[in-house]
């Protein structure tokens, strides 16, 4: 059946709609322009590191300036080139096929901080970004991921409580502010954090404000530890 399928609808590229031999794949060209994370990266936000991995964590220079409210991140994704197509394909040109490879590339960057037992959650749209879009790009990563991982899931763990707008544009400081107590937990699934391990899911780390009010938020309902994961990081050399 499934040869039959590729005989009708043979596989393309993610990105350029090339011909390609296995589904959910990128062309040889289109990889080569996809910068995906590997090597010595910080064990904060996952961003690439100069140097070997030598198996003791690094912290980037932005981590050690910025308090991170949890305990370990990790990008799949340098936010450029081809990336950022996938990322702006995935959040706004309706390509939810998108949301099943890109959360394989995750499970391969996080699968060193990942821990048995841990609850996976989306990053929340406030309810009108969320009627505008029809979905919410996190929780389609986050509900892929934690399948693949074997984890259990939570899409409406977090609740964004005043819409903040966009983050484009603004400066770090600027960032932090508007995020600043915009998410809580969901009053009826509070008992599913305590005391548990929560892994966080974005599609893009910028400054991190955004994973930052979601860490503080799980924290003070009681998880246990918080952990973070995006499809792509915005790096100050991307």
């Amino acid at each position: 059946m499934q040869a039959a399928l590729h005989l009708l609808y043979p596989p393309q590229c993610l990105t350029c709609g090339t011909l390609v031999t296995t589904d959910f794949g990128l062309c040889g060209a289109c990889w080569r322009e996809t910068p995906f994370i590997s090597g010595l990266v910080c064990d904060l936000c996952g961003t690439p590191l100069p140097g070997e991995d030598s198996g003791t964590p690094e912290v980037c220079d932005d981590c050690l300036t910025i308090a991170r409210p949890w305990s370990r991140g990790r990008a799949a994704l340098l936010y450029k080139d081809k990336a950022r197509t996938l990322v702006l394909g995935l959040k706004h040109g309706d390509r939810l096929d998108l949301a099943r490879p890109a959360a394989a590339w995750m499970l391969r960057a996080a699968t060193p901080i990942l821990e048995p037992g841990m609850l996976v959650a989306p990053v929340p749209l406030h309810w009108s970004r969320l009627f505008k879009r029809r979905f919410n790009q996190s929780a389609l990563l986050s509900s892929a991921l934690a399948r693949a991982a074997g984890l259990q899931h939570c899409p409406d763990l977090l609740i964004r409580r005043r819409a903040t707008g966009t983050q484009d544009g603004k400066g770090r400081d600027a960032r932090f502010s508007n995020m600043e107590s915009a998410i809580v937990l969901h009053p009826r699934r509070r008992h599913l954090a305590e005391g548990r391990h929560v892994l966080l899911v974005d599609d893009v780390m910028t400054s991190g404000a955004t994973l930052a009010a979601a860490a503080e938020a799980c924290a003070a309902q009681g998880a246990g530890a918080v952990s973070v994961v995006a499809l792509a990081r915005v790096a100050k050399d991307a």
